[in-house]
């Protein structure tokens, strides 16, 4: 394949990595006073890059790149639409609140456009080295964005910490790939596929693949290499822990599955108790860790433990049902996790931001719109029927229990029930408490559309989207198989 055949296939990485460059010139010349600007033309760049993935210049042929370093095939498409969008969103959803905290500057959008570069090498990366570029290319990012409050000095803290435990994943990563690299001679995921099939000793290979899950395990927050996540999450910006809860998840999720499902599926025997242990510690991290919080930005950080355990138990299954699984519960995720936060960014009253559970009392007295909005969310996090939280579970327990993993399913569905009480809680305040001080009326059009959306497509019986969500995300799994 020659090089501007090859190039076509990649327009757009090109356009978010080209347009991210133009946008940070320009922002250093125009100045802070150019951050609307800026962020209204990166959107436009993800909707551009989003476009291109759709209506690839190439067209919806699979192709594999630059020696078999990245691949672009129908998995790779349906993770970057959904992480394109997730970033806009992110960008969208954070106006009001970074003028309302004086923190209005143009590098915010840009940094989300470059994280998003790099969630787009990730899910297409089919190469160690590729894999590695593409992580480090959008935690750069995130550990900037993660400090981007520089006179707060939770947000500092919250940079600090990811940025060293950061160091200390990519450590265990770049070990397990080493050692997987030292055992195949290869670096490709083909490759490694190839002599893990051939040969009965697997024993140093499985060592390195034990480390490369523990490596990624940290960039989904799966227990029990979560424990960045509740102080990041409460220390970040709010606007950033949405971006944080929803595309970085799903792009290391997507990555996650590539590995195992692509490199090493003659050892499934060998990897499938590691990821059912790492969903199960999750589930019940989750689950017991978020009911004594009162930070609501940390309950939503043990809540999203909670969630990638759910999601790892369709992954355990190592079929492409199950993978299928996977990407349908990361969509309702996602959807789920932006709805929340938008109404949490509506948390406003004069003297700032709240994010107290207890500042949510009473709230179908003085808001009734935003109680019955959170009341639905809240609902589908815990996988209440017949929201659409409830099919994204039921999806990966039928994938585990296809796979004859039925103690798994088992152990889903209670801790699925136990976390339930947390949720309910909260709706509890809302509802049947005496009411806190009212929350600001005017959040804005972005916000209001993003959490009346997430909620009505919460009732996936009253839209039409889980059909085509399905059918979409079962063509993108069978491209890894």
């Amino acid at each position: 394949m020659g090089l501007f055949e090859t190039l076509s296939f990649a327009w757009p990485e090109l356009a978010l990595a080209i347009g991210a460059m133009v946008l940070l010139i320009t922002g250093v010349f125009l100045g802070d006073e150019s951050s609307g600007k800026i962020s209204i033309a990166s959107v436009v760049l993800l909707a551009i890059a989003g476009v291109l993935v759709v209506f690839s210049p190439a067209g919806a042929q699979d192709a594999s790149l630059f020696d078999g370093a990245f691949a672009i095939d129908g998995f790779a498409r349906f993770c970057k639409i959904l992480i394109f969008g997730a970033a806009a969103f992110a960008i969208l959803m954070s106006d009001r609140f970074l003028a309302g905290e004086k923190l209005g500057r143009f590098e915010y959008p840009v940094l989300i456009v470059l994280a998003a570069f790099g969630m787009s090498l990730m899910v297409s990366a089919t190469d160690l080295i590729s894999l590695y570029m593409g992580i480090e290319t959008q935690s750069l990012a995130l550990y900037i964005l993660a400090a981007f409050n520089r006179d707060s000095r939770r947000s500092t803290e919250a940079g600090l910490k990811y940025f060293v435990l950061g160091a200390l994943s990519s450590g265990l990563l770049l070990y397990g790939a080493s050692l997987v690299y030292g055992f195949t001679g290869t670096t490709t995921f083909e490759g490694i596929a190839r002599v893990a099939a051939s040969t009965d000793q697997n024993t140093g290979l499985v060592i390195g693949l034990v480390f490369m899950i523990s490596g990624l395990a940290f960039k989904i927050s799966a227990a029990p290499f979560h424990m960045w996540t509740p102080d990041v999450y409460e220390g970040a910006p709010t606007p950033v822990t949405a971006f944080f809860a929803a595309a970085p998840k799903l792009a290391a999720m997507a990555l996650f599955a590539r590995v195992l499902t692509s490199s090493f599926p003659g050892v499934v025997d060998d990897w499938r108790p590691v990821i059912a242990l790492i969903a199960i510690a999750s589930m019940a991290v989750g689950a017991f860790s978020a009911i004594p919080q009162t930070n609501i930005k940390r309950l939503m950080a043990y809540s999203s433990i909670g969630h990638m355990g759910y999601a790892l138990i369709g992954l355990a299954a190592g079929t492409s049902q199950g993978v299928s699984s996977v990407l349908i519960y990361m969509a309702i995720y996602i959807v789920m996790t932006i709805g929340t936060f938008a109404v949490i960014l509506m948390m406003r009253r004069r003297g700032g931001m709240s994010e107290n559970i207890s500042d949510l009392a009473g709230l179908s007295r003085t808001n009734m719109p935003m109680a019955l909005i959170l009341t639905v969310l809240l609902f589908s996090l815990a996988g209440v029927p017949p929201t659409a939280g409830f099919f994204g579970k039921w999806f990966v327990f039928f994938a585990a229990v296809e796979a004859d993993l039925i103690w798994l399913a088992v152990a889903g569905v209670v801790a699925s029930a136990i976390s339930a009480f947390y949720y309910l809680r909260i709706v509890w305040f809302m509802w049947f408490d005496e009411p806190a001080p009212v929350f600001e009326r005017d959040a804005g059009p972005v916000l209001t559309i993003a959490a009346w959306g997430s909620a009505v497509l919460m009732f996936p019986l009253l839209t039409i989207f889980i059909g085509p969500l399905t059918q979409a995300a079962g063509r993108a799994a069978a491209s890894l198989f």
